[in-house]
């Protein structure tokens, strides 16, 4: 192997590989960091269902409220 490969051979793994290798994890980590089309249309459902459940909620607390006077303090 010639000594200017070699030299060559040297420089790319002390500086360019560790650089490469830093910035395509970086990469990967802002990929990694959004959400997908799948994840904010799971979480568009999820808060949908959320909404639901609170309105249902109020509702049987109303009807709670009426059909049995006090029922929050006898936990």
């Amino acid at each position: 192997m010639p000594e200017g490969a070699f030299v060559v051979a040297v420089i790319f793994l002390a500086i360019v590989a560790p650089i490469w290798i830093v910035l395509h994890y970086v990469t990967k980590w802002r990929i990694a960091k959004t959400l997908s089309a799948d994840d904010e249309q799971m979480l568009a459902d999820l808060w949908h269902s959320a909404g639901q459940m609170e309105d249902r909620i109020r509702q049987l607390e109303r009807i709670l409220d009426s059909e049995v006077p006090g029922w929050r303090s006898k936990s």
